[in-house]
């Protein structure tokens, strides 16, 4: 039943309310209205939302974490690359001989590098079932081995941070070797379809498309069940008080543990649902500097609230997609100030300020059938 109270929540409806409305109405533009009309969805457009919404998931795992268990973990972007490696693994045994050199196993990049034969670890990547299988237990297996050795040591803070960040640059380091059977620092791409549909397809871009928004659908929904549970007042009670939470008899570790898991699979879901719709995955994905970039669209959208966290990384890729159009180069200024400002402005986020702007309403107005209609009525 604890799954179910989500739907109780009013802001749950209001967001999937407007996340549905949001999927018919980019699929009703894409399809009903003919191309050169100003209000036509093109595909690429179709695409780039997919991407931004994928984004938006792992946000909401980052938040699940930040928000509600006081983690700020800087290496969620390994989970993220983890699950992209995966899809993208099945990607690349879907290509068969069709690829440059011919290979009905290897992957290109293997005949390239004179391997012989398909790494044990490749095996059953040619299935999707294993494949989906495996976006979820390679981070969450990586989450659970790590989060059990920091949490039973009792790392906390800004140290769990600085071990969350060595632990994606590792990573990042290991996957830029070409014998580590991941393609190097090329990564994996040249993907042709994905469960016997064509990946250059429209129909199947808007497919992606409609999964991911499916996708962060039920991850906000089990991340607002989780937080709306016993167990998420733990979490919280552990964010603000952890020493007094323990002194109570709870251990602690275990429930930061389960929640970390979670998070962690939520964003190696994201990274899988990422790949096909960007047709690329390489060691960049692991990048520290990702991983602090996807704490800033929490913060910009406001923390603990898991609906700010898909508000940021809209409005931050968003304005990425554009100003990188614009100026390149000064991008990553551009995002150091914009972390400055929300640090300043806005502690709380978009989230918090449009919160604000709702209790100030509510004051004006506690009845709305007695709403003031004049000036001076709303004066007095």
């Amino acid at each position: 039943m604890w799954l179910t109270r989500p739907f109780h929540e009013r802001s749950t409806r209001i967001f999937l309310g407007v996340l549905l409305a949001a999927l018919l109405l980019v699929t009703a533009l894409h399809l009903a209205v003919p191309q050169g009309h100003p209000l036509h969805v093109t595909a690429y457009t179709v695409n780039l939302l997919g991407k931004y919404l994928s984004y938006a998931l792992l946000a909401v795992a980052v938040d699940l974490v930040w928000g509600y268990l006081g983690i700020l973990s800087l290496g969620h972007g390994a989970f993220f690359a983890l699950g992209g490696y995966a899809m993208g693994m099945y990607l690349m045994r879907q290509i068969g001989d069709r690829g440059v050199y011919g290979h009905p196993e290897l992957p290109d990049f293997m005949v390239f590098l004179n391997w012989d034969s398909l790494p044990w670890y490749w095996l059953g990547f040619d299935m999707a079932g294993f494949a989906l299988l495996m976006v979820l237990v390679a981070p969450g297996t990586l989450a659970l081995v790590f989060g059990f050795l920091a949490f039973r040591s009792r790392v906390t803070g800004v140290y769990l941070s600085i071990i969350t960040q060595a632990l994606t640059f590792a990573l990042m380091l290991a996957f830029f070797r070409n014998e580590m059977g991941f393609g190097g620092n090329n990564g994996l791409t040249d993907f042709r379809d994905i469960l016997g549909f064509s990946l250059r397809s429209d129909a199947t871009r808007l497919g992606l498309f409609l999964a991911t928004g499916v996708a962060l659908a039920l991850g906000y929904v089990l991340c607002r069940a989780i937080v709306a549970s016993k167990l998420g007042r733990v979490c919280v009670a552990t964010r603000d008080a952890e020493a007094r939470t323990r002194f109570l008899g709870y251990r602690v570790e275990r429930f930061q543990l389960f929640v970390f898991v979670v998070s962690a699979m939520l964003a190696g879901l994201a990274g899988a649902l990422y790949v096909p719709q960007v047709g690329i995955i390489n060691p960049s994905e692991f990048s520290p500097i990702f991983s602090i970039e996807i704490v800033l669209w929490v913060a910009l959208g406001g923390r603990a609230t898991l609906y700010g966290a898909v508000i940021g990384a809209l409005l931050v890729n968003y304005a990425k997609t554009v100003f990188t159009g614009v100026m390149p180069d000064a991008w990553l200024f551009a995002l150091g100030a914009l972390f400055v400002l929300v640090t300043v402005l806005l502690p709380r986020g978009v989230a918090g300020l449009l919160g604000y702007r709702v209790q100030r309403l509510k004051r004006r107005y506690p009845d709305e059938g007695d709403a003031p209609t004049t000036g001076r009525e709303a004066r007095a």
